[in-house]
């Protein structure tokens, strides 16, 4: 029998499952109006009900396509309305998980029992997601549901037992094994390059000659995790400059004016933005394994690079420092404190060399305090910045003041800017120090900036 060229296997097996499918939608017909139309609610409830009690496969997933498309093309109410019935109508079944739990009183906690119990408890709603998965662009689709989802969230709270579903599911789909390092350059296609200027979430990129400014030269890279059912869609991306000392402030890094340096030459990586692009993937982490593989990827290739740091922002600094500028019994300011801070709401404080030198020590002691001590109303360290980093195992190095005078710098953090250093020998103690007993890590120079009677022990 002769067999199946290698090159030709991708084309055969794509025509075998269009094939399947189509024989599928054959035998929707009279249950749909078809894949092309809008569904209704109560349309896309007995769709679900159809997939799920259905085990032919090509049935399957022609049923699932023609959901997913009847979904995609309904009106946001509608939608919603599908989104909702998916938390009403598509939990565990109450007579099995009865069954279930008889028979584990009956036989005990038997590996069978336990197991028809844990089947019993899975909503039904998992298994629906599993198979609208198997259709041709499923998991794109599914990403696009749940970020509906979580745009509705606040309003219809009865939407998180499906949402908790959607983050268990998505969690193993797009696990680090599935996850593939792509390193994003002048030359990738530019189908992802026009992405990559859409979806940059800390410092905006212009224009494409900006984002050639940020690709193209030697001490430039740009690293992003792509999945394979998402093969032009970057799910994360970190852009890195390769310098010759720890970067204080972004203004220079981004200059249109700037004299790159060859890479050999370089002595420090510096992660100056890191951008999810994926709403619906809200809360699935990519970003601890991005950098971590990142840091492995550039010491392979430049031997000379010896320190890894970001250069973050503070994204909620300015709002915190505001409330506690307002606040009777402040922990962080005194009165003195708070009136030198009154500074910051003077129109171009930053260009004014008086003022900067009267508000610098001021600002960055309560940078320490909020960095240090603060905490968010769930005990923990109140910005989400740094509880990624810290978590990931970095120690908080530096506190840079007007490293960002951008309007959004100015508005988001009063300037401030971070660096997080990644040291490799120490990122494992760090995180554990972090993530079991709440430490900080922060180099002195950082907790020397809190005022005597504010720190807590270290």
């Amino acid at each position: 029998m002769p067999t199946l060229g290698f090159d030709r296997a991708p084309e055969f097996l794509g025509n075998l499952l269009n094939t399947l499918t189509e024989r599928g939608r054959h035998l929707l017909r009279g249950i749909t109006h078809g894949s092309s139309h809008a569904l209704s609610e109560a349309e896309l409830i007995e769709l679900g009900e159809t997939l799920l009690s259905r085990r032919g496969e090509a049935t399957g997933v022609a049923l699932a396509q023609t959901l997913l498309a009847g979904y995609a093309a309904a009106s946001p109410a509608e939608r919603l309305a599908f989104l909702t019935a998916l938390g009403d109508l598509f939990g565990p079944d109450r007579a099995q998980i009865e069954q279930a739990m008889a028979r584990v009183q009956k036989e005990g906690f038997s590996s069978a029992a336990v197991s028809a119990l844990h089947e019993a408890a899975e909503p039904r709603r998992q298994e629906l997601i599993r198979r609208l998965n198997l259709a041709p662009g499923g998991t794109e689709a599914l990403v696009r549901m749940r970020e509906m989802l979580l745009a509705n969230i606040a309003e219809h709270p009865q939407l998180r037992p499906v949402d908790s579903d959607f983050v268990h599911l998505f969690a193993s789909w797009f696990n680090r094994g599935f996850l593939v390092l792509q390193r994003i350059d002048w030359t990738t296609p530019a189908n992802i390059l026009e992405k990559i200027i859409r979806y940059e979430a800390v410092h905006a990129i212009k224009n494409w000659d900006d984002l050639r400014r940020r690709l193209a030269p030697p001490d430039r890279r740009c690293y992003g995790f792509f999945h394979p059912q998402l093969i032009d869609e970057p799910l994360i991306f970190v852009e890195v400059a390769l310098t010759k000392e720890i970067p204080g402030s972004i203004a220079p890094l981004l200059a249109e004016d700037r004299v790159p340096i060859e890479a050999a030459q370089a002595s420090t990586a510096a992660f100056y933005s890191i951008s999810n692009t994926q709403k619906g993937l809200g809360g699935i982490s990519f970003g601890n394994f991005l950098i971590k593989q990142v840091v492995e990827e550039l010491k392979r290739e430049l031997p000379n690079l010896h320190t890894f740091v970001t250069l973050s922002p503070a994204p909620t600094f300015a709002n915190w420092l505001k409330r506690e500028r307002a606040a009777d019994n402040s922990a962080a300011l005194d009165t003195a404190d708070k009136e030198t801070l009154a500074l910051l709401d003077q129109p171009g404080w930053h260009e004014d060399g008086a003022m900067v030198e009267r508000i610098r020590p001021v600002l960055l002691a309560a940078a320490a305090y909020y960095f240090l001590e603060a905490k968010d109303k769930r005990g923990r360290v109140a910005d989400a910045v740094a509880r990624f980093h810290l978590g990931n195992g970095a120690r908080l190095e530096r506190l840079n003041f007007l490293g960002d005078t951008s309007e959004n710098g100015l508005r988001q953090s009063y300037g401030l800017m971070v660096n997080y250093l990644y040291a490799p020998d120490a990122i494992e103690s760090n995180h554990e120090a972090f993530v079991e007993k709440g430490i900080v890590t922060a180099a002195p120079v950082v907790r020397k900036r809190l005022k005597s009677g504010t720190a807590s022990a270290a």
